[in-house]
């Protein structure tokens, strides 16, 4: 029976790799597959993962129907075999339903890749239907470690190296003015609990390393 099955785990984990092998399993045995893919780090329309591998994908737009997108290239002579999307987190719950129905109505798998919360520690409402609707819930195997050694669980945002709570749900890797400062760039960081609680990034435990506060004195003679 075809599934809907959700990928799923933190930045760093091998999710768009593993898209990418499912993709390369399946066109080597001569299957086709639609792939969407939303935000990839190597630009509009692609897939592609931090090992460098990278394919053609249709960017998935925040108006995209993907029932009517599959239902449309079949009926104009195409062939789809399987659907893969991937960064399926920065979906709309809606769009999650449409491959639902590309499963249910269609009888075609989709694989869906995406991390499951956001920098707050808050599920993405496209994740969030994911769990609710898909038929299996894979967490990836690939421990992403926090730069303390342990497994990361949370996704961090930085800016200018410091870490917010605070902020738009979905923003790309960017460069941000301040009023009171030059502009400053935004990254991402994956950590544990214990040091997305306390906001402790690994500039940050740097920083406090190399502070003259915390380094050892000489004993008084």
């Amino acid at each position: 029976m075809p599934e809907l099955v959700f990928f799923s785990g933190t930045m760093d984990c091998g999710k768009s790799t593993l898209a990418l092998q499912i993709e390369h399993n399946r066109s080597s045995r001569g299957l086709q597959g639609m792939i969407y893919s939303r935000n990839d780090r190597a630009g509009h329309g692609k897939l592609s993962s931090r090992l460098g591998l990278v394919t053609e994908a249709v960017e998935a737009a925040d108006d995209m129907d993907f029932y009517a997108h599959v239902v449309g290239h079949l009926s104009s002579g195409g062939r789809v075999d399987y659907v893969i999307a991937d960064e399926a987190q920065f979906l709309a719950p809606e769009q999650i339903d449409q491959l639902a129905r590309v499963v249910d109505d269609l009888e075609l798998d989709v694989f869906a890749f995406g991390i499951s919360t956001d920098f707050r520690s808050k599920l993405f409402p496209g994740s969030q239907r994911l769990v609710e609707l898909a038929d299996r819930v894979e967490v990836l195997q690939v421990e992403a470690l926090c730069w303390c050694g342990a497994r990361a669980t949370h996704n961090a945002r930085t800016v200018g190296n410091r870490m917010v709570v605070e902020g738009a749900q979905v923003v790309v890797g960017d460069v941000v003015g301040d009023a009171d400062g030059p502009p400053a760039e935004v990254g991402y960081e994956v950590l544990c609990r214990r040091h997305h609680r306390r906001r402790q990034t690994s500039a940050s435990a740097r920083a406090v390393a190399l502070s003259p506060d915390v380094l050892p004195v000489d004993h008084v003679r």
